[in-house]
């Protein structure tokens, strides 16, 4: 039977390189875990990854520095919005006190009867910190960051929709939706998959602002990815999903760690449908002490290297 184990990982459209390593690793003192290029198109753009303490899946961020290229997004409705991140029960105070101190504008929210911190990216995308009690997987412990208050991993996406009906349609009927829809506001939430956490789905309704950007371009976020688990899983979710009329799905795409066929769903946010490569994901080419520490290239840019690295910007890590 098909199923959708959890997250995977999220991929986001930024502004420069360095100030994106800065954010991700510096103030949320996430582990620099790779650092490749984009695979699709020709333009040279650093693909760069962050994670816990052990890379799992439905714990990386991933993302695509687009202002060296000149391209710029726009947020808006009927597009993935906030990069909401799982924090450790009580870590709240400190998170406040630590995006202050790196000179990050922090508010407190109240998000169904819990505080929430609220945050933005140096583009502008947004992010939440959520406190979860029973998260089991490993923060890391580095760049200053404490092991009690480490970065868990994914909590979930939020998505900005005009009619959030379609959107539940789709997950209840064809997207392996778990439970019941809590509602607050012209907010909902639900889970997706078999996950404990990392699995959040929160629509907000959204009739006000203009349809957001779909392409790549800065300041956005560009999509969240599942995991599937297995090839074969992924086939017959893939089949399930253009069974019930999404035909909007692309071929399968091998980019190196991970398998991935991708879904442009009815509210606008694009799934990436996404299988560990079974040749060892992160690790197929760094040891796991080493990763992050070189610059990857697939085999079809390794003729381009010098001239692509020329054209990348420096980041120091």
């Amino acid at each position: 039977m098909a199923y959708v184990e959890g997250s995977h990982h999220v991929t986001l459209s930024v502004g420069t390189a360095q100030d994106d390593v800065d954010f991700h690793v510096k103030t949320l003192g996430m582990r620099f875990i790779k650092r490749t290029v984009l695979f699709d198109g020709n333009t040279p753009i650093y693909h760069l990854y962050y994670s816990n303490a052990t890379g799992d899946p439905s714990s990386v961020v991933t993302t695509f520095p687009w202002a060296q290229a000149g391209l710029y997004g726009k947020r808006g409705t009927n597009q993935a919005r906030e990069v909401l991140l799982s924090v450790p029960a009580g870590s709240l105070d400190y998170w406040h006190g630590r995006l202050t101190e790196h000179k990050v504008e922090v508010d407190n929210l109240d998000v169904f009867d819990r505080r929430r911190l609220a945050f933005r990216h140096p583009s502008g995308i947004e992010y939440q910190f959520v406190e979860n009690d029973n998260d089991e997987r490993e923060g890391y412990a580095g760049n200053g960051v404490p092991q009690q208050y480490a970065i868990h991993g994914i909590h979930g996406v939020g998505i900005h929709v005009t009619t959030p009906e379609r959107m539940v349609d789709f997950a209840n009927d064809t997207f392996f939706a778990q439970g019941k829809i809590a509602e607050e506001g012209d907010r909902a939430t639900f889970q997706v998959g078999n996950a404990k956490y990392g699995n959040h789905i929160e629509l907000t309704a959204n009739i006000t602002e203009d349809q957001g950007t779909w392409h790549y371009g800065s300041g956005t976020y560009h999509h969240f990815a599942w995991n599937l688990d297995t090839l074969a899983n992924q086939d017959e979710v893939k089949f399930g999903v253009e069974g019930a009329g999404y035909t909007d799905i692309s071929e399968l795409k091998d980019r190196k760690y991970f398998k991935s066929v991708y879904v442009r769903t009815p509210g606008g946010a694009l799934f990436e449908l996404a299988v560990t490569h079974e040749d060892g994901g992160w690790t197929c080419d760094e040891s796991p002490q080493e990763l992050g520490s070189k610059f990857m290239l697939p085999s079809q840019f390794e003729n381009r290297r010098a001239e692509i690295f020329e054209q990348l910007e420096h980041i120091e890590v």
